[in-house]
Parts: C-alpha cells; structure tokens; sequence
C-alpha cells in the first residue's frame, strides 16, 4: 500500500493567509475579502481559516498590522530632532500606505488593538513628549500626521484629471488649460504636493514649540 508522504510545511499558516488576502484587497479592493472567496484563493475550505483566526475582521487586522509593520519609526526611538522625526515617520507611513492603497481606509480608524500600530504610535507620540511638547499637544500632532498621510496616500490628485485636453473648454474653466498634462506626470505632482504640505506643517510647528512661546501665550510675558 502506498502512503502519501505528509507535506514538510503546513498548508496553511498566518502568514501565508495574511499575504493573500492582502494580494486580494490590492488587486480589487476590500469589498472583494470574504473568508469564502479568500480559502478559494488558498485553494482550502472555509473553515481551515478558523484555525488561524476566528473571524474576517482578525484577518483584517492582520493584514493592516503587516502594513504598518514597514512604517520606519527609528528616528523617534534613536532620540533625533522631533523635525527629522516626524519627516521620517511621515515618508515612511505613506510610502507604506501608498503601497496598499485599497487597505487605507480600514487603517483610518486607528490602530485598535494591533500591535505594529499601537508600536508606531507609541514611537511618535514618545518622541514627540520628549521633545518638549506636552502631551495633549504631542496627540494633536500625531492626530494631524495620520490625517495628513492617510488622505495623501488614499488617492491621487493628479490622476483626478483626465488627460483629454477637449474637457477643459476655456470658456468654462479659462485656468485648467494645462490640466490634461496633470496625470501623465502623476508621481511628479503628488509626491511634490506631499512634501510641500508635510515641511509646511512641521515649519508651522516649530513656530509653535514650547521652548519659542512665552508662558502667558504669545504675546509678550506678563510683568
């Protein structure tokens, strides 16, 4: 009689589900997760999922911890200028999401529970307490930057344009006569709109810092 050999890894694992339900939302978005449709893509059945995670909301949570695992927050952790820090966290949390667009917006309702998330968020929010803010300002902070990547990276103002030059009558939109050029050079624009607004705000920020504003605000101090 002849016995088949047991495979020497295991069919399913974590990781393996976390990968392809991730492959999945990329490439068609998050309406297409199902745990029916994803054991297709894993060619297994449905219920060898809830032997890994016992509901579809876990695998998404799974899936956005992995993202935001890439998010580099070192600059915090190594004690550099809170500027340099948040600049870093910034380009490095959209990259991340830029990535995996179609995830973005179940990363928007924050991080929950998930370990990646609640790392990153630590990281910053440290950084920016021992920088001098205070804490209420070092949330506001950190609030601000997840809003700021999140809607860069959810979608793209260039691609917002079509490229068909006959769109944009003169007539009625007499300052869009260059418009259609707008996604041919997509990249060109978001990534320099995103730098723009990110140095604009920190600039801003730095006007702001405690160690710059009197203690009775911003006029001058009190006698």
């Amino acid at each position: 009689m002849c016995v088949m050999a047991r495979p020497r890894k295991p069919l399913l694992s974590r990781e393996r589900i976390v990968t392809t339900a991730l492959a999945l939302i990329d490439a068609e978005g998050l309406p297409a997760l199902s745990t029916r449709r994803l054991a297709a893509e894993l060619g297994v059945s449905g219920p060898s999922l809830y032997n890994h995670f016992t509901t579809k909301d876990e695998i998404l949570d799974a899936v956005a911890d992995t993202v935001i695992a890439h998010v580099d927050v070192s600059a915090f952790e190594e004690g550099a200028d809170w500027r340099a820090g948040l600049l870093d966290w910034a380009r490095s949390y959209r990259a991340a999401l830029a990535a995996h667009p179609h995830i973005v917006p179940f990363l928007a309702q924050g991080p929950g529970r998930r370990p990646a998330g609640l790392k990153m968020a630590d990281a910053a929010f440290g950084g920016m307490v021992e920088a001098g803010w205070p804490p209420a300002q070092a949330t506001r902070i950190c609030a601000m930057i997840r809003y700021f990547v999140a809607g860069s990276a959810l979608g793209s103002f260039a691609r917002g344009f079509v490229d068909d030059p006959s769109a944009y009558d003169p007539a009625d939109y007499p300052h869009l006569g260059q418009a259609h050029l707008l996604a041919e050079h997509q990249r060109q624009v978001d990534e320099g709109a995103f730098e723009a607004g990110l140095r604009a705000l920190v600039d801003g920020l730095a006007l702001h810092h405690p160690e710059l504003v009197p203690p009775h605000g911003r006029g001058a101090p009190s006698p």
